[in-house]
């Protein structure tokens, strides 16, 4: 199988690009346009892979895409590429405008142009449950919860996952969706909770839980996110959505804590103290969503999926990788990732 993957380089696009060759086998054509969050040195290890190609460029590139679908002339597109931050959506919402809605819609129509010549083509769109707003203490998101998005990053991929839907509906391009939960595992960009607590409890930096740290996300271990996708490609059903999650509903607070223990054990500080002396609540984010939670039933019966990873087992499975790579973050840090709060600058006069 062909699979053309736009972000490939990024947390979880790499982590399936890597899957993709280790264990099915398939020929992988990975666009990228390397912006911070995009690390060419996630994909070292397969760079000269003869099942491999890496093209750099931008999916706001009509003739581009246009050009290396009509060369590459895959049988699937697994669409990533997207910025992602909620923080930095509030500081620049236009960048994330550009990309996520105008970059899927140049996609959409560069395979709209490739059906013709392969009628077996289909478009995986990578979304995410924060389309669907924000929760109570109760109840899940399912695939027919409503979309209520809350910041501008929520709002550009819910602009994306109807856009896919519309040239499903009124093109009959053969797509299906995904939304997950919050990912963890490796490759992940250094300013997210779980890397960021881990880096800073290595510096011994002060570990800022956002509001009163009471925020409750659904986590799921990557490699469990990347084998759904890959049941989606070769089980799902086109036109279908299919919502992943962990089913390791956490607070914030309590996930710094843990990662606090971990490292307590693996790597004690040497003034003896806990990392959990470092824990200081910071001011909130605006318009910050309680809660998300999925319901993964239909994917569970469906197509046979479910995720494996424990989140106490894969959280230290995480921890020991940043442990061994500290060189890959430190150079993160030193070229792209200054360690300053975003999400801020709109709210300050």
């Amino acid at each position: 199988m062909k699979i053309l993957v736009t972000g490939g380089c990024g947390f979880i696009g790499s982590n399936f690009v890597l899957r993709q060759l280790e264990i099915h086998q398939n020929q992988v054509l990975n666009l990228d346009k390397l912006t911070y969050a995009g690390n060419i040195d996630n994909l070292s290890s397969i760079k000269n892979h003869k099942n491999y190609q890496f093209f750099q460029g931008d999916i706001c590139d009509l003739k581009l895409v246009e050009s290396l679908i009509g060369d590459f002339k895959p049988d699937v597109l697994v669409h990533f590429a997207a910025e992602t931050h909620v923080d930095r959506s509030l500081d620049n919402p236009e960048k994330f405008i550009l990309t996520n809605v105008l970059g899927t819609s140049n996609l959409l129509n560069a395979s709209l142009k490739h059906l013709m010549h392969n009628k077996s083509f289909l478009f995986v769109h990578i979304s995410t449950d924060e389309v669907f707003g924000s929760l109570s203490k109760d109840g899940f998101f399912n695939e027919n919860t409503p979309y209520s998005p809350k910041s501008p990053y929520s709002a550009s991929k819910a602009s994306s996952d109807h856009l896919v839907r519309s040239w499903k509906n009124s093109y009959n391009l053969p797509v299906i969706i995904t939304n997950c939960s919050n990912n963890y595992g490796p490759y992940q960009f250094p300013e997210k909770l779980i890397p960021l607590t881990i880096t800073n409890c290595i510096d011994e930096r002060i570990l800022p839980v956002y509001g009163t740290g009471e925020n409750i996300r659904d986590w799921l271990y990557v490699n469990d996110h990347c084998d759904a996708i890959n049941k989606v490609i070769t089980k799902g059903v086109v036109g279908e959505t299919y919502l992943i999650g962990g089913n390791n509903e956490i607070k914030n607070i309590e996930i710094v804590k843990k990662i606090c223990s971990i490292l307590d054990n693996l790597r004690p500080r040497q003034n003896g103290e806990s990392y959990k002396s470092l824990i200081k609540l910071v001011e909130d984010r605006p318009g910050h969503d309680f809660r998300y939670a999925i319901d993964c039933q239909k994917i569970h019966t469906e197509l046979d999926w479910e995720p494996k990873e424990s989140f106490l087992n894969g959280l230290e499975k995480t921890i020991l990788w940043y442990l061994d790579n500290e060189e890959w973050w430190r150079k993160i840090q030193k070229k792209n990732h200054k360690q300053e709060r975003l999400g801020l600058k709109k709210f300050k006069s």
